[in-house]
C-alpha cells in the first residue's frame, strides 16, 4: 500500500534522456575516440598476429623465465598452456582477447594511478570518489554495455569502455591505500631533507607503495579479463565470442575449451603482474 503514496519518479526516463543527451552532445568526442582506439587495437592485433605462434610462445617462455617466480617451471607451464591454445585453433581469438585486456588495463592504470594519488592527498576528493568507486564495482557488469553501445556502437571499443569502468577501481583504491599506509616517520624524514612534493611522491611514496599499487594493477587486469565474455555480447571478438556462441548452441565442449583458454591466459597474465615478493 505504501507505493500508492510515493511520487513514482520517472527515473528511468531521466537516465535514458541523460544518456541520449550525452551521446548527441559529445559525439564529436566519442566518434574520433572510437576511430582512434579501433585503429590502435587493429594495429596491435596485426602486429601480434604477424609474429609466428612458435616465436610468440618462445618469447612468452623467455619472459616467464626472467620475471616469474619458479622460473623454469613457470616457463614450461606457460609454454604448455600457449601450445594448448594453438592446438585447439584458438590462437587468433586469443590474440584479440589479449589485445582487449591489455588496452583496457592500460587505460585503467594510466587513469587509475593519478586518481589514487589525488585521493591520498585530499580527504575531500577521497570522500567524493569512494561512493563513485562503490557504484562502479557493485553495478552489474552487463549494465555498462548499454551506454557503451550508445556511445561507441558495436565492436571492441565499447568492450574496452565497459572493461575500463568495471576494472579501474582496484588500481584507484589500492594506490590510495598504499600511499596512505606509508609510515609517517618516513614522510617527516623526507620533509626534513627539504624534498619537494613531486620529489616526495616519485622517490618516497610511489616506491614504498609499489606492492599495493601492483596488487591493484593485477586485480584490474583480472577484472578486465573477466569482462571478455560479457563484451562479446556487443561484438567484441576473442575467446569470449566462442563461449557466447557455445552457450547459444548448448555446445558444452567448445565452450569448455574456450573457457579453458581464458583461464590459461588469465593465469599467465596474473603471474606476470605479481610482484616477486608475493610468490
Amino acid at each position: 500500500m505504501l507505493e500508492n503514496f510515493l511520487p513514482n519518479l520517472p527515473f528511468t526516463k531521466w537516465v535514458s534522456d541523460f544518456v541520449s543527451w550525452l551521446t548527441s552532445t559529445f559525439d564529436f568526442i566519442f566518434s574520433p575516440l572510437e576511430s582512434i582506439l579501433s585503429s590502435i587495437m587493429n594495429i596491435i592485433i596485426d602486429v601480434l598476429e604477424f609474429i609466428p605462434p612458435v616465436i610468440f610462445i618462445a618469447i612468452v617462455m623467455i619472459l616467464a623465465a626472467l620475471f616469474m617466480n619458479k622460473k623454469i617451471t613457470a616457463a614450461i607451464l606457460a609454454g604448455i598452456g600457449m601450445l594448448f591454445i594453438l592446438d585447439q585453433g584458438l590462437w587468433d581469438n586469443m590474440i584479440s582477447t589479449l589485445t582487449l585486456v591489455l588496452v583496457s588495463a592500460f587505460i585503467s592504470v594510466i587513469i587509475g594511478i593519478p586518481l589514487g594519488i589525488l585521493m591520498s592527498r585530499s580527504k575531500m576528493f577521497e570522500a567524493i570518489m569512494k561512493p563513485i568507486l562503490d557504484f562502479m564495482q557493485t553495478m552489474p557488469a552487463f549494465v555498462y554495455l548499454i551506454p557503451a553501445v550508445a556511445f561507441f556502437g558495436i565492436g571492441m571499443v565499447p568492450g574496452v569502455f565497459a572493461s575500463f569502468i568495471f576494472s579501474a577501481p582496484p588500481t584507484i583504491r589500492l594506490t590510495n591505500l598504499g600511499i596512505r599506509q606509508i609510515d609517517n616517520e618516513l614522510i617527516e624524514a623526507s620533509d626534513a631533507f627539504g624534498t619537494t612534493s613531486m620529489q616526495k611522491l616519485l622517490k618516497v611514496q610511489l616506491p614504498l607503495a609499489r606492492p599495493s599499487i601492483m596488487a591493484g594493477v593485477n586485480q584490474t587486469i583480472m577484472l578486465a579479463l573477466s569482462m571478455v565474455v560479457i563484451a562479446s555480447m556487443i561484438g567484441a571478438p576473442g575467446l569470449g565470442r566462442d563461449v557466447l556462441s557455445s552457450l547459444q548452441r548448448a555446445d558444452v565442449g567448445t565452450g569448455f575449451v574456450a573457457g579453458l583458454g581464458i583461464v590459461i591466459l588469465a593465469i599467465i597474465i596474473d603471474r606476470f603482474t605479481q610482484t616477486k615478493k608475493s610468490a
